[in-house]
């Protein structure tokens, strides 16, 4: 049976192999490992559930890619908003790789991506959602 370490180890290990790892600034993390207050472009890999004991194992993991916001002008004032151009490249990058990923026994499936806001660092982060089906041990 396959832990929930080993699918992080799995899923750092092809992002790290990847293009995405040298088109960022920052690094790539798994878990709560990435520093409270960075402000690089990082990439932030965790898994949330995965079944135990039966085939086959189904489970959840996410991607989440960090990147700075820009200073845009809105009305004649200076705000901070999504770099969404940046965000999208980036996860156009980690979700070609996770999406040409072929590891006999395992099937990772993208199952959601949305934008979200961590305002504490003053940046965005993309959101890739996996699910898992398990099927060897």
């Amino acid at each position: 049976m396959k832990t929930t370490f080993e699918t992080d180890t799995l899923l750092f290990s092809l992002l790290r192999e990847s293009p995405v790892s040298a088109a960022i600034n920052g690094g790539i993390y798994v878990g709560d490992d990435r520093p409270d207050d960075s402000v690089k472009e990082d990439i932030v890999v965790n898994s949330i559930d995965l079944t135990q004991d039966y085939l086959p194992q189904i489970g959840t993991s996410n991607v989440n890619i960090f990147v700075p916001d820009k200073v845009v002008t809105i009305g004649g004032k200076q705000q901070l908003k999504a770099n969404r151009t940046r965000l999208k490249e980036l996860s156009n990058m980690a979700i070609e790789t996770l999406r040409n990923a072929n590891i006999t026994g395992l099937k990772l499936i993208l199952v959601s991506q949305t934008i979200l806001a961590e305002p504490s660092v003053n940046q965005h982060f993309v959101n890739i959602r996996i699910n898992w089906n398990i099927q060897t041990n």
